[in-house]
């Protein structure tokens, strides 16, 4: 950065696997794309499988690495700590490492549990520390651009949020029974892995919810026992079979406080739909649509267009006028998934060099928590839930 001294952050990430690739993308690529106060130095990884985790560190460009998270937390060279690992072990990551005084970024869902993630927000509060949560889809441009449409009042009144969230990788019946599919580690299956982000998006560009009803369904019962390889990858470990402890697919309606409807899918058994996150928004004044497969296009109507010409228009934001895309190439020429970590991280670092809480942060995450909370309460109790009541 010609011109600034830039003050050097340092990183310790916990985890290394799919999301640790796309942090470790985000924090080595940011300086070349963005001017910055902070510059992130990955200084250390964290693993159990010391030889696996040897090898993510010098992939990856990690200058170091630790084989227990806790010697990472205590760590005084260290200023951040990244959390990329499973659900369950994320309110005790955060927490020392919050009483450490180190800042924290976390993969979502924020905890295991709501009372997991009261006990989380309560620690950054009372700390004083930078946090921030990784709803890492808010920071497409499109998805920026849109809440700019709202912001300023071009689709008026929103009527409907409508979002599907559709994967299928683990509709084979021989896929094993890897972490995402044990409660005990994951808190909720599609639920709180895919649909989290739709509840996140939701709030980001429409407001706050009030209540919901939902219906949440487990296709297949028992698995194979086995883990995580790669990526969404999984490999089987024997014939064993294990028992299915969260949901495959869950629907629900929501209401929002404003007085907006939504509807909401995610499951993980939509044959065909690799990872279909989409939504669509209808106001008064327009509607808008977008599609993370597709990620660049923001498909836009205003009503206020001459007869004859109304309709969905298409945008592809990758103008300057557009957020984040004036950081990288001419116009036409599309980011990718990576981009938005890289996105986020900036926010995060931003916030810290100068002195504001970035979003979404963990109270962001509290209040996705609630959503999660009552959705699963509606689908046991099979009736409205109240998230003020969560």
């Amino acid at each position: 950065m010609v011109g600034i001294k830039q003050k050097e952050i340092r990183i310790g990430m916990i985890g290394y696997q799919f999301m640790g690739k796309a942090h470790s993308h985000a924090y080595r690529d940011l300086p070349f794309f963005f001017n910055t106060k902070i510059k992130p130095v990955q200084k250390a990884i964290a693993g159990r499988n010391e030889s696996a985790v040897k090898e993510a560190a010098e992939k990856m460009g990690w200058e170091s690495y630790e084989t227990d998270w806790r010697r990472l937390v205590e760590r005084d060279d260290i200023d951040v700590i990244d959390i990329v690992t499973p659900n369950h072990t994320h309110a005790e990551i955060a927490i020392a490492a919050a009483e450490a005084g180190k800042h924290i970024i976390t993969e979502k869902p924020l905890a295991l549990t709501l009372e997991e993630a009261h006990q989380m927000y309560e620690a950054v509060q009372k700390n004083g520390v930078t946090h921030m949560i990784c709803h890492n889809y808010r920071f497409a441009p499109a998805v920026q651009f849109t809440k700019k449409l709202i912001e300023a009042g071009r689709l008026g009144r929103i009527y409907h949020f409508r979002a599907n969230y559709l994967q299928d990788f683990i509709m084979d019946p021989q896929f094993p029974l890897v972490w995402r599919l044990k409660k005990e580690v994951s808190g909720t299956g599609a639920l709180g892995d895919i649909g989290a982000h739709s509840i996140d998006l939701a709030r980001f560009l429409v407001g706050e919810f009030k209540e919901v009803v939902s219906i949440m369904e487990t296709f297949i019962k028992e698995r194979p026992m086995g883990e995580m390889s790669s990526g969404l990858q999984a490999k089987s470990n024997n014939s064993t079979l294990g028992e299915v402890t969260v949901d495959d697919a869950a629907l629900f309606l929501a209401k929002f406080e404003n007085g907006a409807l939504g509807t909401f899918e995610a499951t993980r058994f939509a044959g065909g739909n690799r990872n279909k996150n989409k939504f669509e928004i209808n106001g008064e004044k327009g509607s808008v649509r977008w599609d993370m497969e597709n990620m660049n296009n923001l498909e836009v109507y205003f009503a206020n267009d001459e007869p004859g010409l109304q309709g969905f228009r298409l945008i592809n934001c990758t103008e300057e006028i557009h957020p984040y895309a004036g950081a990288y190439w001419p116009s036409g020429h599309i980011i990718g998934y990576e981009h938005t970590f890289i996105h986020l991280v900036h926010e995060f670092l931003n916030g810290i060099a100068n002195n504001y809480q970035p979003e979404p942060n963990f109270k962001d995450g509290l209040k996705n928590q609630q959503v999660l909370k009552a959705v699963e309460e509606s689908a046991e109790l099979k009736q409205w839930v109240n998230i003020a009541e969560q």
